[in-house]
């Protein structure tokens, strides 16, 4: 920790100026001082902009983020294509140690050669910069909350300060809390991790102090509508407190007396809290969830959207993941979805393929040439065979033309990504689009709600059945009788657990939830110890036979619930705890 909370300042506002503020107002590197940076003269505040610019720039883009793979390949949900062995199956298969654990999921030293330092601790201490000096600065003007801008920025950074905070707990457990304190260069820094419980209170305490002095709508200027609003508080208050009444670290410690790990007691009332913030996102009138389950990822500034991580526009998506075979749309295809995840999708009926009321067809697995359909969300997350795209049918049998079976990166499950590309079903060629990163969006806020009250309730409650029915019929699930969605009635605690479950699988497929969800439900031992599978698909004639295979060999133990701390950290600050088993 001590190389990233020493960081300097004029090594920060560099970054800043090459990474996180080229849109902004910049200035000459070789006249970066604090003094500079924090002017008493400038009305404007146009330097301090930019720096803060600079610590929204350490939020990452999830897209192809570990290892240019997704984290979702680290779960039971894809696996990497790459050849070698890619950062994620380092991380699936439990060849990761506290000396070699991926940087690029490491934020607690992780580089990043292709932009700013992913390290939260960097951007911890430059929020701490930030909110120290901003009040010397004499910006003028107030911002549509009738709060001074100044002070807007100055929540800003604290929100950013929590997110940072939160992102280091879940995968950490409890980490030093800092408070405002901006260490030096040479400042021997033996702080003690605090206790999860601290540090959640901490985080739920800051975002408290901060919601009603952000802004309550994304601003007008399209250079910066990204700016944290109210409601993004909020919805990081709703998400810390779902991990927080969670099974990992509510009554499941997995040492049961080490408040590093998590609480040392079980409390129902931790789910009402989440259900609550939950509620108090909702209760803003400012969201609904999209129309289209596509637009979410496509259209900037929809309904849905709470916060972002701008990307701008362009192809990588595409060519990361595409598949393989286009000669005038060229890809890699680096994520290969699991068998698994695809069978977690229902019919459009919305009953499992497992019901043998759901009409699901063996012989056509993805309902490409009969009825019922599939969940409509399959064909916009997952590439199979017979899909649409690029103006003519995917072909991932053996020897297709993205599955050619020679000696080039293919997909090796006969799946490719789909979700937050482009449309081009119906074109031959790729086309630049926008490629932000959601971090919150409303869908999250009914799931959250929705098991929040599951757990806290004893029974499902009629409004726990309301969240999904309202998902499922924005999903394109057919209403059916009494429009229930394909929802079962008069479930159990333990069924409406599973279903939420299923729910926040297929919905937010490769939103990096999923990785964090079977932790957090203590569900990895289970899923992330048997082999990840795929299908071969051998086309003889007009005929298609679905043969399933397995193409990776999982493994999870208990240490895996939480990252190890860096073993360079850790011979640095004698004060810093292990985690355990690593």
């Amino acid at each position: 920790m001590k190389n990233h909370i020493n960081k300097i300042l004029p090594v920060m506002m560099l970054l800043c100026v090459v990474y996180g503020c080229k849109k902004y107002e910049q200035f000459p590197v070789d006249k970066i001082t604090a003094n500079y940076v924090f002017d008493p003269r400038d009305s404007a505040g146009a330097n301090a902009q930019s720096f803060l610019y600079g610590i929204y720039a350490i939020v990452p883009n999830g897209n192809n983020r570990v290892g240019s793979d997704y984290l979702d390949a680290a779960s039971d949900d894809a696996v990497s294509s790459q050849t070698g062995t890619a950062q994620v199956t380092l991380m699936s298969t439990n060849a990761a140690t506290s000396q070699s654990f991926p940087s690029t999921e490491n934020p607690w030293e992780g580089t990043n050669p292709a932009g700013p330092p992913n390290s939260f601790w960097g951007g911890i201490r430059s929020a701490n910069e930030f909110i120290n000096n901003i009040g010397v600065v004499p910006v003028k003007g107030t911002l549509p909350n009738g709060v001074g801008t100044r002070w807007v920025w100055q929540s800003e950074a604290r929100f950013l300060r929590a997110y940072f905070y939160f992102e280091l707990v879940k995968r950490y457990g409890g980490v030093p809390l800092l408070g405002n304190k901006v260490y030096n260069v040479n400042d021997a820094i033996t702080v003690p991790r605090s206790s999860f419980s601290d540090c959640i209170t901490y985080i739920v305490n800051e975002l408290n102090a901060v919601k009603d002095s952000l802004i309550t709508a994304p601003l007008a200027n399209s250079s910066d509508n990204f700016r944290i609003t109210k409601g993004a508080a909020l919805a990081l208050k709703a998400r810390v407190l779902l991990y927080a009444a969670s099974p990992l670290f509510n009554g499941g410690n997995i040492d049961a007396a080490n408040p590093l790990t998590g609480y040392t007691n079980y409390d129902i009332n931790r789910w009402t809290l989440a259900a609550n913030a939950a509620r108090d996102v909702i209760s803003l009138g400012s969201y609904q969830l999209d129309t289209s389950y596509r637009d979410i990822f496509l259209t900037q500034n929809n309904s849905e959207r709470i916060m972002v991580r701008p990307g701008g526009n362009s192809i990588g998506i595409e060519t990361n993941n595409g598949p393989v075979g286009f000669q005038a749309a060229s890809a890699v295809g680096n994520t290969s979805p699991t068998q698994e995840l695809v069978n977690s999708f229902p019919m459009q009926n919305g009953l499992a393929i497992s019901d043998p009321s759901s009409g699901f067809n063996p012989a056509d697995p993805y309902a490409v040439n009969s009825t019922p359909k599939r969940d409509p969300r399959l064909a916009w997350t997952i590439l199979y065979n017979g899909h649409t795209w690029l103006n003519t049918a995917v072909q991932t049998y053996e020897g297709g033309q993205s599955k050619p079976d020679i000696n080039t990166q293919q997909t090796v499950t006969g799946y490719y990504m789909r979700k937050f590309m482009g449309l081009f079903e119906n074109t031959t060629t790729y086309s630049s689009h926008s490629s932000d990163w959601v971090i919150f969006r409303y869908a999250e806020v009914l799931l959250t709600l929705a098991e929040a009250e599951n757990e806290a309730a004893g029974s499902p409650p009629a409004d726990c059945y309301a969240q999904l029915y309202a998902l499922r019929k924005r999903a394109g699930i057919d209403p059916g009788a009494g429009s229930t969605y394909g929802v079962p009635q008069n479930m159990s605690t333990a069924d409406m657990r599973a279903f939420i479950q299923n729910e926040w699988r297929i919905e937010f497929a490769f939103e990096e939830h999923r990785y964090f969800d079977i932790k957090r439900w203590k569900l990895a031992q289970t899923v992330m110890n048997q082999p990840r599978t795929g299908v071969s698909i051998v086309k003889t004639g007009s005929n298609l036979t679905f043969n399933p295979i397995n193409v990776l060999s999982t493994t999870f133990t208990t240490k895996q619930y939480f990252h190890p701390i860096p073993y360079n950290e850790i011979l640095k600050d004698p004060n810093l705890k292990q985690n355990p088993g690593w």
